[in-house]
């Protein structure tokens, strides 16, 4: 195997999606799919366990999962130390994220980074996306992940780096709200709500409630966090409107009591990318930052 596999193989083994990475990797689908396969024969070993839905790492995978990072990480070290990359950055780097960001969008980025500049220090707060550019003016965090807000205030800058899809999520199991949501027809004026207290996302439901004409919907709670409102969602409490991307990013067993309402009209997906002072972008932390996003 080369550098070049084991990077195809591990932005899969982040992403889980053959079509997604081979965008990112400039590759077809196929291709990839080639690579894998002389991966496995290699090693004799299968490193992902494919079905219709989803792709997961094997054993054997996360055993090659760590040694790729391991690998790729002293390349570039090696690379620093013979110096191919300039002056090296060292210091803290504040980050701030949801922690289903930190699944789905944070590593690959990091990981970009940390191999450019290791001697950096990454420190990772995790919360609330909707607090983000709250965190990011008031500087308890150098740069943050959120969704782009209605208002992006002046004073911050905001790179792009994916977008996310709003799903209508309900509970799978037998209780009184899948009852309520199985009629031909819901009467969703009666059908409890579970919202998030603010941000982004609230803004997009309030959107979806106006889309239905439910000028008094029937909010169940207002809850800090899509990962707390997807749990309160498997317990039978209500139905929500989250990203698409938190409930990808949930454990098993809370997705096994999940079902997503297919036929929903939904507004556009949501442009999810990474905030900052504009005022910091100088900074010689946050300007390599910055420029490896771009």
């Amino acid at each position: 195997m080369d550098l070049r596999d084991l990077k195809l193989f591990l932005n899969l083994a982040e992403s889980r999606h053959f079509g997604r990475s081979a965008k990112a990797m400039h590759v077809s689908p196929s291709t990839l799919s080639r690579q894998i396969q002389r991966l496995e024969e290699e090693l004799g070993q299968t490193l992902f366990q494919r079905d219709n839905r989803t792709v997961q790492l094997t054993h054997a995978g996360e055993q090659l999962k760590t040694f790729a990072q391991q690998t790729l990480l002293q390349y570039q070290q090696l690379r620093h130390a013979l110096g191919q990359n300039g002056p090296t950055l060292s210091g803290e780097l504040r980050l701030f994220c949801s922690v289903t960001a930190a699944y789905s969008h944070l590593p690959p980025i990091l990981d970009r980074f940390r191999a450019q500049h290791p001697l950096v220090e990454i420190k990772l707060t995790t919360g609330d996306a909707a607090d983000a550019v709250e965190k990011v003016q008031s500087t308890d965090a150098d740069l943050g992940i959120a969704g782009h807000p209605e208002v992006l205030p002046i004073s911050i800058d905001f790179m792009p780096i994916g977008e996310v899809s709003m799903i209508l999520i309900a509970p799978s199991l037998p209780c009184a709200v899948r009852t309520q949501i199985s009629q031909p027809t819901p009467e969703w004026s009666q059908i409890p709500f579970i919202l998030p207290e603010h941000g982004p996302a609230r803004k997009r439901i309030d959107n979806w409630f106006r889309h239905h004409k439910l000028t008094n919907p029937l909010i169940y709670a207002t809850v800090s966090g899509h990962e707390a409102i997807v749990s309160m969602v498997a317990l039978g409490c209500g139905v929500a409107l989250i990203p698409g991307v938190v409930l990808e990013n949930s454990p098993e067993p809370i997705r096994n009591r999940i079902s997503v309402m297919d036929n929903m009209t939904m507004d556009a997906p949501l442009p999810l990318g990474v905030c900052v002072q504009k005022k910091r972008l100088d900074e010689p932390l946050i300007a390599a930052f910055w420029q490896l996003l771009r």
